[in-house]
């Protein structure tokens, strides 16, 4: 596999090391699995959020620690043809089709990572469960929201503010691209 620009392994390695906390201690602070964790510190893969979410909760530091590279003054302006510039460590892999574009990047002191998702007509994403809560609001297209045992379809203009402890994914409905974008909060 090659070795991807991976800025967030490299942060969770030095924060765990900073605590003198080995990998397998890591893995049974947060849940995640020892050979994911390896692999991400080793920049093999990206993340997803709900894993992120459980590293950070037991390194004791808030998501945003692993995802900013410089800080910038309020007020914090992503310009559209920028916000894909930015490297989102919430990338679920190729094959589900969803694309994260970090908006909060560089504000140190947020309390919520906002992000604007492309979702592919063909997007796969497995269930996701984390901590804390999330809002989306659709902006194009049609997502199919799982949420636990239950299904909702969301059209351009709706919005959803859900416990994200509950297993969720998103999906493109009527074989057509969406976008929206979404907040994600924890706890510290």
């Amino acid at each position: 596999m090659a070795m991807v620009d991976m800025k967030v392994g490299e942060r969770i390695r030095a924060y765990r090391e900073r605590l003198q906390m080995g990998v397998d201690t890591l893995a049974e602070a947060s849940g995640v699995n020892r050979d994911v964790i390896v692999a991400i510190e080793e920049g093999q893969t990206f993340p997803a959020l709900g894993i992120l979410v459980k590293l950070s909760r037991a390194l004791g530091q808030r998501l945003g620690t692993f995802m900013d590279d410089q800080f910038k003054a309020d007020p914090l302006i992503v310009r559209a043809p920028e916000r894909f510039h930015a490297k989102a460590s919430h990338k679920a892999p190729v094959a589900t089709g969803l694309q994260y574009a970090p908006l909060g990047c560089g504000k140190p002191d947020r309390h919520m990572e906002p992000f604007f998702i492309a979702v592919a007509a063909d997007a796969v994403a497995p269930l996701s469960s984390h901590e804390g809560e999330e809002f989306l609001y659709i902006l194009t297209g049609e997502v199919l929201l799982v949420y636990g045992h239950e299904e909702q379809v969301l059209k351009a203009g709706d919005s959803v503010y859900y416990n994200s402890l509950v297993p969720h994914a998103l999906r493109a409905v009527n074989h057509t691209d969406a976008t929206l974008v979404a907040t994600v909060f924890m706890p510290m």
